[in-house]
């Protein structure tokens, strides 16, 4: 793998960097104070051409790819968590999905408006009793006519209350479990949609966390995404490249506090001198920096292996598995080593503490992706012949696909 960024990737990262430092940084600890939803920033991003970036051009996009897609998101992490989580939401997910599987009647309804930001995307899988297990979803798909009626209640939907266009999955047919799943475009408009409670969390505050409910939803045919059946193929996937915007995500957060470490480090004197020269100190700032430089590349491989059309199941578990556990402690040192100081709120790391915990737990727990990397590397096709030259030369010898 090439580890050299092209002047774009480069472009691009220092555009949003830019951005986060001067724009976003200064105002993300009152967003998370206030729990207020980062409108405006989002807004700018759009300007920014950041919103739907990976997108072709024909559809409003800025043609970048998962490469730059993941930078982004990692200088936007960094400086403020909840407005990354609703970008790669928008971006990962919900343009993602209806670019590759919708209809370019659906594409030409939609995109457009979402790389401008003139809406927000969701997507919605998760329900209360339907986590990890997400093939046991409840919510039902009637078609009646030439409209389908819809009805249950989703949960934890990441833009939820704000979004335009919520992509969904309800069953079609029960009886079929996983492979009677569809997925539909709902917008918050149709008779019988309405927002729940809206989710009060310990982290991410300033982002929208809402429940969905479903009373004979009247949802058009033609905002069907895909065939009968298949909406659980599309939602695992897209599910495979979200998981490297969340390892972006951890990135983020993670250098965020490395970050503030080596500043506090620099300037808390104890003993007479800098608290960065004592060894105790030292030693976790190398260990978090180590971890993160990593993080930082296992996310840009999966990143790549997308870009050149190559499947990245596994390395895509892999970067969210490792950057989500190297973000919990790199937040857990950084309080760590301001003392007293990190566990209030006047300094950021109490936040990126609270920020980082979720990373383990959504889009994936962190014993779902060692069952999906353990299945990976153990299936029949990933056992190379001993006498094979290409063991282990693209992608450390782990064979890409399968099932999870």
């Amino acid at each position: 793998m090439d580890f050299h960024l092209t002047d774009a990737q480069r472009l691009i990262r220092d555009m949003v960097r830019e951005f986060a430092d001067k724009e976003l940084a200064p105002i993300a600890g009152e967003l998370d104070r206030l729990k207020r939803f980062p409108e405006k920033p989002l807004q700018r991003l759009a300007e920014l051409g950041v919103l739907g970036m990976t997108m072709p051009p024909e559809y409003g996009g800025a043609g970048a790819d998962a490469v730059s897609g993941c930078l982004a998101l990692m200088e936007i992490s960094r400086a403020c968590a909840s407005t990354a989580v609703a970008v790669s939401l928008h971006n990962t997910l919900t343009c993602e999905i209806i670019h590759r599987f919708g209809t370019e009647e659906q594409r030409r309804r939609y995109l457009p408006a979402l790389c401008r930001g003139e809406i927000l995307g969701a997507f919605s899988l998760t329900e209360p009793a339907s986590g990890s297990d997400a093939a046991s979803l409840r919510t039902t798909a009637r078609l009646r006519g030439d409209h389908y009626v819809l009805n249950g209640t989703k949960l934890f939907v990441t833009n939820g209350s704000r979004a335009g266009v919520v992509i969904l999955f309800a069953s079609t047919d029960p009886a079929q479990d996983a492979n009677g799943i569809t997925a539909f475009l709902v917008e918050p408009s149709f008779p019988g949609f309405r927002v729940g409670k809206r989710e009060e969390k310990m982290g991410l505050r300033a982002s929208d966390t809402a429940e969905l409910v479903l009373e004979d939803c009247l949802v058009p045919v033609e905002h069907r995404i895909g065939q009968e059946g298949e909406g659980f193929k599309i939602a695992l996937a897209s599910l495979v490249y979200g998981r490297a915007g969340i390892a972006a995500q951890a990135v983020g957060i993670a250098q965020a506090c490395l970050d503030a470490s080596i500043r506090y480090a620099k300037e808390r004197q104890q003993f007479g001198r800098p608290i960065g020269q004592f060894q105790a100190i030292q030693w976790k700032l190398a260990n978090m920096a180590t971890e993160i430089e990593a993080a930082r590349l296992l996310t840009l491989r999966a990143a790549s292996l997308k870009d050149r059309g190559l499947p990245c199941l596994g390395e895509s578990s892999m970067a969210k598995l490792f950057a989500s556990e190297v973000a919990n402690r790199a937040a857990n040192e950084a309080v760590q080593i301001h003392g007293g100081y990190g566990y209030i709120q006047d300094f950021p790391v109490e936040r990126y503490m609270r920020d980082a915990r979720v990373l383990t737990i959504y889009e994936g727990t962190s014993e779902i992706h060692r069952l999906i990397i353990a299945r990976h590397i153990l299936a029949p096709s990933a056992w190379p012949s001993p006498h094979s030259e290409e063991r282990g030369r693209e992608t450390g010898g782990l064979r890409s696909g399968g099932d999870p």
